[in-house]
């Protein structure tokens, strides 16, 4: 007979044997976590079994190795959209993305040598240069012969190119008569507080067209119904083209319409404000830097002044009209200044009945000799007062090469280079390479041609005057070469025309 005390110890193994299955076997009710927890400082394991007796599975490799080879393809379709965009698409191309994701702006090139035209001269050896600040305003006889830019200007493109519109029925008389009190044939006219050209269509430009579209809006004055497309076909056949010369915008209006246009270097704000208040149209060339864009040169239409608020108003070919349509606003000085690094250059249309009271209007600046003394006189006061101002010594060499003085030219050149040129300034005006080209600098002219054609290729006045210099150089059939390319880009150049027409008729 078993006793009590064996009993109870059969009874204890008997329940330590099976107080796992007891816990597996029942469910923990609320209530019974809730004693548990009172007195386990421990969780019980029971609670965090694993799904899988043998523990958890790593993820299969091929995923892995699927989300590896995802990201590196991530990382090259990213870096190559970026180097396509840089390297591969045209600016025009490349605006266009900008326009749809702004934050392609960021990697865009860098400016070229941080903005600044590259010195070819040496810092030193100024003396030739600082003596044009004494420099007299009545010259001898020219150095060399050179045509004229007013017989340039009067070179026209192909007519079978150029859309020819008549003005016969504009919406502006051609031949207004002059306004109260004015005579046609004196230079006696007194300058309003403020005047406004009303009639003259904005026309917005496209890519790069900023020259066809705003010639475009000073014909609109006269009836010219035509956008700028039809300026553009003549003017820039390539839409890259980085430049289109204030003589190629008045032989364009002399060729294609009714009306006349000349231009002149050596303007003032006084001589811009009586243009307008006598109804005449006028274009000014000047530099711009719009927002999130470096120095650039741009055109503008002048429309108002007003001399209460010291405003000019500009109907803006990339800016648009303005507030109420009634014109870009810029300040007199602000006008000025950027009028400056184009030798306050300025293009007027009119019609031929009103050509005496133009003449009287210009008095000394319809004499294109002229004209470049008083833009000579200009640059020469603002470089005295400023002696490290490139603009003053570029304006005084430009001057120098209308009036044929090469050699005094290339001095002020290379002193404007000395203080630091914006890097596009070989874009729009090409003194230097004439100067340098006339004085025998022909390495100079090369070192020129170079570092405009790494910065853009599409400009044919630097592969024209590359060619002036292989053909002074006896390379004939390079010369020729470069005389195409040039017509390549643009096949209205009537000057590279005329010199590869020129070898050919040699080579034969």
């Amino acid at each position: 007979m078993r006793t009590s005390r064996d009993s109870q110890s059969r009874c204890h193994f008997l329940l330590e044997k099976c107080h796992t299955c007891v816990i597996v076997s029942f469910p923990v009710t609320n209530e019974t976590r809730t004693v548990r927890d009172l007195h386990d400082t421990q969780p019980s394991r029971s609670y965090y079994r694993p799904t899988y007796s043998e523990g958890l599975r790593a993820p299969p490799r091929i995923l892995l190795w699927g989300v590896i080879l995802f990201f590196l393809l991530f990382l090259l379709g990213f870096f190559g959209a970026i180097f396509g965009f840089r390297e591969i698409l045209q600016p025009a191309q490349q605006q266009r993305v900008i326009q749809q994701i702004p934050l392609m702006r960021v990697f865009l090139k860098p400016t070229p040598q941080g903005g600044v035209f590259p010195t070819i001269v040496s810092a030193s050896n100024s003396e030739a240069a600082m003596s044009l600040l004494d420099m007299p305003l009545t010259f001898a006889s020219p150095t060399a012969a050179a045509p004229s830019v007013e017989q340039a200007a009067s070179v026209q493109p192909p007519a079978a190119q150029i859309p020819i519109e008549s003005t016969a029925a504009p919406t502006q008389p051609a031949a207004a008569p002059a306004p109260t009190g004015v005579d046609a044939g004196s230079a006696e006219v007194s300058i309003p507080a403020s005047a406004r050209i009303y009639g003259i269509r904005h026309e917005q430009q496209r890519w790069n067209n900023c020259g066809p579209a705003t010639i475009t809006m000073a014909l609109s004055y006269y009836g010219w119904q035509q956008d700028q497309t039809a300026a553009a076909v003549a003017l820039k056949p390539n839409r890259e083209d980085k430049n289109v010369s204030p003589h190629e915008l008045a032989a364009f209006v002399e060729s294609a319409t009714a009306v006349k246009a000349i231009v002149r270097m050596g303007g003032s704000l006084d001589l811009l404000k009586l243009l307008v208040s006598q109804e005449f149209p006028v274009i000014i060339e000047t530099s711009a830097m719009f927002e999130a864009y470096d120095w650039i040169g741009h055109y503008r239409t002048v429309v108002a002044y007003d001399d209460q608020f010291e405003l000019f108003y500009f109907f803006d070919s990339f800016l648009g009209v303005g507030e109420g349509a009634q014109g870009v606003t810029e300040t007199y000085e602000k006008v000025d200044q950027d009028w400056q690094a184009f030798n306050r250059t300025f293009i007027v249309v009119y019609p031929p009945q009103r050509e005496g009271l133009l003449r009287s209007l210009l008095d000394s600046h319809w004499s294109q000799r002229d004209a470049a003394k008083i833009a000579f006189g200009a640059a020469q006061e603002e470089a005295r007062r400023q002696p490290q101002n490139p603009f003053a010594w570029f304006n005084m060499g430009t001057s120098l090469v209308e009036m044929e003085r090469y050699q005094e030219a290339a001095a002020a050149f290379d002193q404007a280079q000395r203080f630091g040129l914006p890097w596009r300034m070989m874009w729009y005006q090409f003194g230097p390479f004439e100067a340098y080209f006339q004085t025998g600098r022909y390495d100079d002219v090369m070192s020129l041609v170079q570092i405009n054609l790494n910065n853009a290729e599409e400009i044919e006045e630097t592969y024209y005057w590359q060619g002036r210099v292989l053909e002074a150089q006896g390379k004939t059939e390079q010369a020729a070469a470069a005389f195409r390319r040039a017509l390549r880009f643009n096949p209205n150049d009537e000057e590279a025309r005329q010199a590869l027409d020129k070898l050919n008729q040699g080579l034969g």
